[in-house]
């Protein structure tokens, strides 16, 4: 009986985010239109006097740095040497997924659904502001883009929920086995290793 109630509202779930995902694209249509642009070739392209309208509103690359404060100056090489650890991430769960998920025959994830770079297209950053966008664009993308690969991985390995839930958990735990039920876990592995519908 729990389950078949927490499988409708699971149910109810997918179909709210259905409509959410549609509403949000039709509000991505009306920005498209509001701010005159078009994406072709995967290439953000504004009217050109939008785009002067941007280069108007940029703020001069002198006058951006003679404005930051010096904390934010002297973090600078903190944070963009985190560009080291991510891109050491990037490749190792890249070959980590097209080596094992191959052997496994778990669906290969694909990197460009996760990482969109195109903020700095928009004319009115600044070059600084540009690589921050890049920056940001990437380091998030990567780690959404890693927490898939590691969710299908917990997924065939070890589809067991944890005794306490996490604020966040990825998407494929809700078909995760109880914490504690043994049973199902000797009858059902094969099953939910085989099951990628929603890969």
């Amino acid at each position: 009986m729990e389950n078949n109630r927490l499988d409708e509202l699971l149910a109810r779930l997918r179909r709210i985010q259905q409509e959410i995902e549609e509403e949000i694209d039709r509000l991505l249509v009306e920005k498209r239109q509001r701010f005159q642009y078009q994406v072709r070739r995967g290439r953000v392209v504004f009217e050109r006097k939008i785009k002067q309208l941007h280069r108007k509103e940029r703020t001069a690359l002198l006058t951006y740095i003679k404005g930051a404060p010096i904390a934010t100056i002297l973090s600078a090489p903190i944070i963009y040497g985190m560009v080291v650890p991510l891109a050491f991430l990037d490749l190792t769960i890249t070959l980590y997924q097209q080596i094992c998920f191959r052997i496994y025959k778990i669906p290969l994830v694909k990197r460009s659904d996760y990482l969109y770079i195109d903020r700095h297209y928009l004319p009115y950053l600044n070059l600084i502001e540009k690589i921050n966008c890049v920056y940001c664009g990437y380091g998030n993308g990567l780690v959404e883009y890693a927490r898939e690969v590691i969710g299908r991985t917990e997924k065939y390995w070890c589809p067991i929920k944890h005794a306490r839930r996490t604020p966040d958990p990825h998407r494929h735990v809700e078909k995760f086995f109880d914490y504690g039920d043994g049973e199902a876990w000797k009858k059902n592995l094969k099953k939910i290793r085989q099951d990628w519908e929603d890969a």
